[in-house]
């Protein structure tokens, strides 16, 4: 698709909550309306009128640093006003329940909210009861959108297109919602994908989100333009998933000598936050070859284009 025919398209959707009902076409217009967003982080002066007198709520229900202060610092560059909700100071600690705390956003006439949560589908339910838009920062395991898509972003900046690209999904398929959303995205932008990870963090039904899966990483690493990998996710982990960190790290961890078994110029990719030493290596993690400061701050762009476009923005074509 090419760049006139994005901007040709117009974004008509209220609310951002999973990649699964989003088309090929949907995202590459997010992607694309990315591109000046980034640009403006670049300047001396960070600011844009844009979204002035509009109010965004962040309602994290569960512990984030990178999410939630890239979406704070999206809406403040754009202009609007931002309320974090503060879940441990709040009524919800009384018991209050979501429908209460969505009903009292609504009467405070608030434009957009973007909610994490432990519970998937907590942001859907949100969406039902809100006029305002919703963005989905994370739910239970089922979904984290932005995060997918900030992930693209930084791929597609090094590549221009998906197709005929591998990329490799390394670790803790089973608990992660990031990966259930880069494997749902990347299929549509026409990338092959391959979850990798041991028999109990990968069981067979994962093969429903339409990818391949695999259990033996090296035999995967040839030809891979891409790997992943996911941070173990112990606090949602019974004990017994895998024997020790240090078995983990030999048959999954990433190495420079490992990736040097793709036979290209692989990048490598971490939605954060890092378990060196066992996920991947402090040499590779501070290689060239890494991306992960890269997506940190794509994020902040491509989380600015999202509000932007539900906030109004309606096209890809941004006068910053």
């Amino acid at each position: 698709m090419s760049k006139k025919e994005v901007r040709a398209l117009s974004w008509k959707r209220k609310d951002l909550l999973d990649l699964d009902d989003l088309s090929a076409q949907e995202i590459e217009l997010i992607l694309q309306c990315a591109l000046p967003m980034k640009e403006v982080l670049s300047r001396p002066l960070k600011k844009l009128p844009t979204l002035r007198g509009k109010s965004i709520a962040l309602m994290f229900y569960e512990n984030s640093t990178r999410t939630r202060t890239s979406f704070e610092i999206a809406g403040k560059i754009l202009g609007a006003d931002i309320t974090n909700f503060s879940v441990a100071q709040s009524s919800v600690n009384k018991g209050e329940s979501l429908l209460d705390t969505a009903k009292t956003l609504q009467a405070m006439n608030i434009d957009l909210v973007i909610i994490r949560h432990a519970s998937s589908g907590a942001s859907e339910f949100l969406a039902k009861q809100l006029r305002a838009g919703v963005i989905n920062g994370g739910d239970g395991q089922h979904a984290h959108p932005t995060q997918a898509l900030l992930d693209f972003f930084t791929m597609k900046e090094r590549w221009g297109d998906f197709r005929g690209k591998k990329i490799l999904i390394v670790g803790d398929i089973l608990h992660s919602r990031v990966a259930r959303s880069n494997a749902l995205g990347l299929k549509k932008l026409g990338a092959e994908v391959v979850l990798i990870g041991p028999p109990t963090l990968l069981p067979p039904e994962m093969s429903y989100l339409g990818v391949r899966t695999s259990y033996n990483l090296d035999r995967e690493l040839p030809g891979a333009d891409a790997v992943m990998a996911l941070r173990l996710q112990l606090e949602r982990q019974q004990s017994g998933l895998f024997p020790s960190l240090r078995e983990y790290n030999r048959l999954y961890g990433l190495t420079k000598e490992r990736i040097a078994k793709t036979g290209k110029d692989t990048i490598v990719l971490h939605p954060g936050p890092l378990n060196r030493g066992v996920e991947i290596s402090s040499d590779l993690a501070d290689s060239v070859q890494s991306v992960i400061e890269e997506q940190v701050t794509n994020g902040v762009a491509v989380r600015m284009a999202l509000i932007y476009l539900l906030m109004g923005g309606g096209t890809g074509n941004v006068v910053a």
